[in-house]
């Protein structure tokens, strides 16, 4: 990712596109996220690789550095609005280590996925928070976040490793 590092005053030193390097971390933070929304995280280092890294990857990780140690992550999701002619940036998670959350690194992630959207041509950024987390919520509101209402249902299709269509397909 061509991204532009951000140079932040205390307490971050800076804001970066991740790497390769930062894969076990990332894998530590994304598990802490994951038990935090009372799941189980599956992720991989071949699947970091697969998602952020690899030659067929369909997202982008911002990590938050203080002190030379990785505190914190946002992850962004690029998609096409075809048939408006928009890109959309779909920040998919934000975590902050909670020793470090409440210190601005949270809304330094967001400004760096901000320019990192507008980087890449998008005229829209969104974000999901599960219902009850009114903190989140307030700080996205705090940011100027427009709410949307809630939208028609969604469908899902899990799809098996040996890449058979479901029986009665075809």
């Amino acid at each position: 990712m061509q991204m532009t590092e951000i140079e932040a005053g205390a307490p971050i030193s800076r804001i970066r596109a991740a790497t390769r390097q930062d894969a076990p971390r990332l894998l530590e933070m994304i598990a802490a996220l994951s038990a935090h929304h009372g799941d189980h995280a599956t992720a991989t280092l071949r699947t970091l690789e697969r998602d952020l890294f690899g030659p067929t990857a369909c997202s982008r990780a911002l990590v938050a550095e203080r002190d030379g140690a990785l505190v914190g992550y946002a992850l962004l999701c690029p998609h096409p609005h075809l048939h408006f002619g928009l890109r959309i940036m779909d920040l998919h998670h934000l975590f902050v280590e909670a020793a470090h959350r409440g210190a601005g690194i949270g809304r330094h992630l967001v400004a760096a996925t901000v320019a990192e959207a507008r980087r890449q041509e998008c005229g829209r950024l969104t974000v999901s928070t599960q219902a009850d987390n009114m903190r989140a919520q307030a700080i996205y509101d705090a940011l100027g976040f427009e709410r949307q209402g809630a939208g028609g249902p969604r469908f899902r299709l899990d799809l098996p490793a040996n890449g058979a269509l479901p029986e009665g397909w075809v």
